[in-house]
């Protein structure tokens, strides 16, 4: 279906995810897709598209008329390729982006920026392809959560193949500092939430404490913001 361009990419960046199952790089973010405004003519790039699940949805969802995807694994790119309107096969840090600027409405970033070596900088390179008032949805995972905290404190701070201590991850963020970049870059933060809503019981803490702990309990921040 998609128009695939392949960029010199990194051999070693490339063979770190070979151990990835294929679930890794296949799941749709059916949420992420369900806070598309509907616009079939909506032009929209993923970063970290994987096998183009996210973008299938999209596109049969009528959320998207244009779906563009970037993604560093050849054989996920490739997946890509077949469900999605263009696929860009390379390192995002190392790449040239070959679209105008404001080319797109949305940017979807679906656990992508913990594994950069420079994620601020890939933020400015992606925010001047994204229109004023354009939609940002993005998600990683939260460093200041009870449980790695608690593993802090306890000395260990054990690498593993998912979840925040996953080995290819090269940043951590808090929700804090995970909306102060988005901010850096020029977008405009409308909202910080967990990715899993809170359940009854952290909710009525959060209610409790005035919301001043909810990054304890975050498993994963996400956040929606608008190019300014």
């Amino acid at each position: 279906m998609g128009v695939i361009t392949r960029t010199l990419v990194s051999d070693g960046s490339a063979r770190a995810y070979e151990a990835k199952s294929h679930r890794y790089f296949s799941n749709a973010r059916s949420d992420f897709v369900e806070r598309l405004p509907h616009d079939d003519t909506a032009r929209v790039l993923e970063v970290g598209c994987g096998t183009g699940a996210t973008g299938a949805l999209a596109l049969e969802r009528g959320r998207a008329g244009h779906y563009a995807g970037i993604e560093l694994f050849p054989a996920a790119a490739d997946a890509a390729g077949e469900v999605l309107s263009e696929v860009l096969c390379g390192d995002i840090e190392k790449i040239e982006l070959p679209w105008q600027p404001a080319a797109f409405d949305a940017l979807i970033l679906s656990e992508v920026l913990e594994h950069l070596v420079e994620p601020w900088a890939v933020l400015d390179k992606l925010a001047r392809v994204v229109r004023p008032g354009g939609l940002v949805l993005a998600s990683s995972p939260n460093v200041a959560h009870w449980r790695v905290v608690r593993e802090l404190v306890l000395g260990r701070f054990e690498l593993a193949d998912q979840g925040v201590f996953d080995r290819t991850h090269m940043r951590w963020f808090t929700p804090e500092s995970y909306a102060a970049m988005f901010e850096r870059a020029g977008f405009a933060v409308v909202e910080v939430a967990p990715v899993t809503p809170f359940s009854e019981r952290t909710r009525i803490v959060s209610s409790l404490t005035g919301g001043r702990f909810d990054h304890l309990f975050m498993t994963q921040i996400s956040i929606e913001a608008v190019r300014r």
